[in-house]
């Protein structure tokens, strides 16, 4: 794979989109000359679709339809920039087309004739369309750690959008996630700086392609700016305490890259850092990104933070003192999104002179310059004829082929998996037949949860069983939910004919997202655990072997029947092709290569990431022993396959290195199963001695290989010295000399730099 740099860097970086930023420079110029600050006002604008359709927001009239008096207040006399969302429910990409060609007619017969720029959510897939290709969410893309289908399903995802009408998505989220009960988990890459960094360079490289402006590409957005996923409590939009060192080292470097990458929007965390909101951030705003980064892109707010400063952090004394800090501090297009007050306030602290023409100009200037780059004053959308594959099997290949590469096989204890073709089986749980937990929140509505309707023509888990082995040869029943036991005994019963091997048990989450995922327990329910306690019991006493589905956006605490368990696959969020992707797996069509983006973890009050510290790996207590502390139920870039693999002649191109210089590491992998299989070649290294407590080991690289039964490849990994660098006491990236530890599976070798 390509090597990433995470480092912060202080340089800025023109590529990809950023030559026709330049070469625009002097239509933006003379278009601001001729603005009003109305004008000026409205861009800075950004409205939900709610505020021109008949209805109320949340409380539109069905089916959908755009009021042209709405519509013609909210351009003509508004202003307004920029619009968002869906309304309630998905649409066919024929809607999508009607929907935006009628908001940017009204547009084009505004004084100015400014497009207005449409953004929507498309976290997996173009979800918000239907008959479009879902793929698996973030999490479950980074499972596969395979960026370059990272990338090219971010490229299929702006096709699809492209024909919807749609040039803006709000992706990719490179929330690092230290805590698993936040319930964006799925929408991040993991708990690894290096994950997100690399994956959300691809996304947006796949997004924006080389020139995000034709006709198959649209402007990314990172997001969200920065620390949302280390709130204390895990719950969404709370509150996070970061170091000034932490906040360098493992919450801005992959912002860096993005901005380096091109990404010319970004979306700002709706909670708080050391009780400072997001939004008013001016020192991560201002100073960082778009000074020490170098961003030349627009900042937006989230889902109507900027009056949330007033309504819930209490920073800000009314809505319109709220509006002030926020653009004072660097927001430039605020999603206000369902009220019309915003505008005329902002007017009247421009007019006021409380918020000077100067920074203005520059947020305006910032979004003509995105609007530019993505062709809008040319084409605001192309003929949905110009996108003959939109939901094509091209398209549908892909979505299983990366279900298939996010499955993480667990455990396998004594074989059970793959299953044998010739037996019947039985199948209990919720999961089993469900969309919704195969696919999770944003698709096609906000929760997910009119997923089974819109995928009614995919296989959910059971129906892909009852197709490989026949419906005769399924048996199946729910016995447990969320809310207790159902038919149990009936499955119990089941197990005790004689008939059944094998059970698979289905379980985990149902689609959430945001603040409706909340949780105060990670463990996965009591009456999964008790329904488990049961199955097991009797399976133990008949000899019948149980496989756990888990279907999930975050490891829910399974420990207290994991252990009983003969295996256990962990699909997170896999897609709508996920109920064929996880039969392949049980049945061995295909050999799983995903590997966790996470820490699994054991016990709920043990919840730390694999680059932790080494005190938190425990210590010799007195008479007592080592305290090991640090257990997770599986580790960071676990997975398991069904053929093996072997590592040798670990190699490295020299023993001691300058601060200049580029580490080259080699290793030989074998094939040394029976069946041809994907390995995930990681490397870790560990800084030995450190001026401050080093981690115990730091992803610094991977590589993805295909390998036949007894064939070896040698695989190269190189690692700028820079990459050792960490912040040190004076917040500054620091590279020290010394002893560092290198270890690439079960193999480790010694190097020093000097």
């Amino acid at each position: 794979m390509k090597k990433i740099s995470v480092l912060l860097t202080l340089c800025i970086c023109f590529t990809h989109g950023f030559g026709q930023v330049n070469s625009n420079e002097s239509k933006i110029e003379s278009l601001l000359k001729k603005m009003t600050v109305e004008e000026k006002a409205g861009q800075m604008t950004q409205l939900s679709l709610d505020m021109v359709c008949d209805g109320n927001p949340y409380a539109l009239v069905e089916p959908l339809h755009i009021n042209p008096d709405k519509l013609r207040n909210v351009i003509q006399q508004l202003h307004v920039g920029s619009i968002l969302n869906l309304g309630t429910t998905a649409h066919l990409p024929q809607r999508w087309q009607e929907i935006i060609s009628t908001i940017q007619e009204e547009a084009a017969k505004s004084r100015l004739k400014i497009p207005v720029i449409y953004g929507i959510d498309a976290i997996h897939g173009a979800n918000y369309t239907a008959k479009s290709t879902l793929y698996p969410q973030p999490v479950g893309i980074a499972a596969t750690w395979n960026p370059s289908l990272a990338k090219q399903l971010a490229e299929l995802t702006a096709y699809e959008c492209r024909a919807s009408g749609i040039p803006w998505v709000f992706s990719p989220a490179m929330d690092l996630c230290r805590n698993p009960t936040w319930p964006r988990n799925w929408e991040s890459f993991g708990e690894d700086i290096m994950m997100n960094t690399v994956f959300g360079a691809a996304m947006i490289e796949g997004y924006q392609g080389k020139n995000m402006g034709d006709k198959f590409h649209v402007a990314s957005c990172m997001k969200h700016f920065t620390g949302y996923g280390a709130a204390i409590s895990g719950k969404d939009r709370t509150t996070a305490w970061i170091p000034d060192r932490q906040l360098r080292e493992l919450y801005l470097p992959q912002y860096a890259e993005a901005v380096k990458k091109g990404a010319m929007t970004v979306m700002i965390n709706s909670g708080t850092i050391n009780n400072v909101p997001g939004h008013i951030n001016h020192e991560l705003l201002t100073n960082i990104l778009k000074g020490e980064m170098g961003f030349k892109g627009f900042t937006i707010s989230d889902w109507e933070d900027v009056k949330y400063l007033y309504t819930r952090h209490h920073v800000a004394k009314n809505y319109k003192d709220a509006i002030k800090m926020a653009i004072m501090a660097g927001i430039d297009m605020t999603m206000v999104p369902v009220d019309l007050e915003f505008t005329p306030l902002l007017i009247q602290l421009i007019k006021e002179k409380q918020i000077p023409i100067t920074r203005i100009d520059d947020a305006v200037r910032r979004i003509l310059r995105v609007k530019f780059q993505l062709g809008l004053f040319e084409h605001t959308h192309y003929p949905l004829s110009d996108y003959p594959e939109f939901g094509g099997e091209k398209f549908k290949a892909q979505a299983l082929n990366a279900a298939r590469e996010s499955i993480v096989l667990l455990q396998n204890k004594n074989n059970t998996l793959p299953l044998s073709i010739q037996k019947p089986l039985l199948v209990v749980g919720p999961t089993a037949n469900s969309m919704r937990s195969l696919n999770g929140g944003w698709t096609y509505t906000w929760q997910g949860e009119q997923t089974d309707k819109f995928l009614g023509d995919k296989n959910t888990i059971l129906e892909s069983l009852q197709q490989k082995l026949g419906a005769a040869n399924i048996t199946y029943f729910e016995s447990f939910n969320d809310d207790g036991i159902t038919n149990l005994s009936d499955a119990i019963t089941a197990l005790k004919s004689g008939k059944f091997d094998n059970v698979v048990v289905c379980m985990g989450e149902f689609s959430y997202t945001e603040f409706m995922g909340s949780i105060s327990d990670l463990h996965i329910g009591a009456p999964t655990s008790q329904a488990m306690a049961q199955l097991q019991k009797t399976a133990d006493s008949l000899g019948k072997k149980i496989t756990i589905v888990l279907t999930e956006g975050r490891p829910r605490l399974i420990t207290d029947f994991s252990e009983k368990a003969q295996a256990i696959v962990l699909a997170l969020y896999p897609g709508a092709e996920a109920g064929q992707a996880v039969t392949d797996i049980l049945f061995g069509t295909v050999n799983p290569s995903g590997k966790l983006p996470f820490t699994y973890p054991k016990y709920a009050n043990s919840i730390v990431p694999y680059n932790h510290t080494q005190l938190e790996e425990g210590f010799d207590g007195f008479a007592s022993g080592k305290n090991k502390y640090f257990d997770p139920l599986f580790p960071f870039g676990f997975g398991l396959s069904y053929t093996k693999f072997s590592y040798s002649n670990l190699k490295i191109n020299k023993q001691q290195f300058a601060k200049k210089d580029t580490i080259t590491f080699s290793v030989d992998v074998t094939n040394t199963g029976n069946t041809v299989g994907k390995e995930v070649v990681q490397l870790f290294i560990s800084d030995l001695v450190a001026s401050l407590n080093p981690a115990v080991k730091n992803l610094k690289g991977f590589d993805k290989i295909s390998l036949n039964v007894g064939q070896t490849k040698t695989v190269a990994i190189k690692v700028p010295v820079q990459q050792l660098a960490f912040v040190g006491i004076d917040n500054k990236f620091v590279v020290e000399s010394g002893e560092f530890s290198a270890a690439i599976a079960d193999k480790t070798i010694k190097f020093e730099v000097k």
